[in-house]
């Protein structure tokens, strides 16, 4: 009768608690990435948005006191004297013409305004007007009671300067508010205050209120172009019209009003763009 020899299985106890050790790691690495991940998005949409309408909103209200004291100081000089308007003000509702040009951002290219995109030359009445706004300076604040957007508007399109502080942006080379020509204007439609994220809401016949320390004026809804690409320089033009085929936009001369955002939402693949007409102009 043969002897069984019993045979030894040793685990391998020291391989299994290095793979138990690696798989730990592995774990933690996946949930530290999450919430990494999380707190980005957390950042993005809700932390900027937070900051910048803060800001923003603090803006609008330094310009309105500024205003303020300006109407008041004004109304002052014009009873006392002769044709001067106290530190240089301007006459209600005049602007002028273009003081710079520049990188049209967003909407890809210079709107060609035809030299009406800033505020120097002379007023309808006559008087002198303010000279251009300064890059990056908010002097305007854009009211969409549809939206119950109120946000100040700055001269141009720079995303550190303007855009992810909330506030508006002014393409440069285009119209200033209430001029001859078109006031084009581009804002986020997500994170940093995305003033512009329901703009695809927007019908014809809505109001679109542009505040300035001489004036307001009152632009209505006109046409919306719910897609074309970046580059396409057509859309804020003096006469607005794309470049994109079946080329949607106008073909006569007019004080038009354009807002461009990026389309789909989350994304900057195309442009949205919303344009109106200057129906009315109230002296502050």
């Amino acid at each position: 009768m043969r002897e069984r020899i019993p045979v030894v299985v040793q685990r391998n106890v020291r391989g299994r608690r290095v793979a138990a050790r690696g798989l730990w790691v592995g774990a933690e690495l996946v949930v530290t990435l999450g919430v990494v991940l999380l707190l980005l998005v957390v950042h993005q949409l809700w932390w900027t948005n937070r900051q910048a309408r803060a800001g923003a909103e603090h803006q609008v209200q330094a310009l309105e006191r500024e205003w303020g004291q300006e109407s008041g100081g004004a109304g002052d000089a014009g009873a006392a004297g002769e044709g001067h308007s106290g530190g240089g003000a301007d006459k209600p509702g005049a602007t002028g013409d273009a003081g710079d040009a520049g990188d049209a951002g967003d909407a890809g290219g210079s709107g060609g305004s035809g030299g009406s995109g800033g505020s120097g030359g002379r007023s309808a009445g006559g008087g002198a007007v303010r000279s251009a706004p300064r890059w990056d300076q908010a002097y305007a604040v854009i009211r969409i009671p549809r939206l119950g957007l109120v946000a100040p508007v700055a001269q141009g399109v720079s995303k550190s300067g303007v855009l992810d502080k909330g506030y508006v942006g002014h393409y440069p080379g285009t119209a200033q508010p209430g001029r001859a020509g078109n006031f084009a204007l581009a804002g986020h439609r997500n994170t940093h205050g995305e003033p512009f994220r329901y703009i695809n809401r927007l019908r014809r016949g809505d109001r679109v209120d542009v505040e300035t320390r001489d004036a307001v004026y009152t632009y209505t809804v006109d046409r919306t172009l719910a897609r074309t690409s970046p580059r396409d320089g057509g859309v804020i033009a003096a006469v607005p019209r794309s470049n994109v085929k079946p080329y949607p936009g106008y073909t006569e001369a007019g004080s038009y009003v354009t807002l461009t955002t990026c389309t789909p939402e989350f994304t900057s693949r195309y442009r949205l763009v919303v344009w109106g007409k200057l129906v009315d102009v109230r002296s502050r």
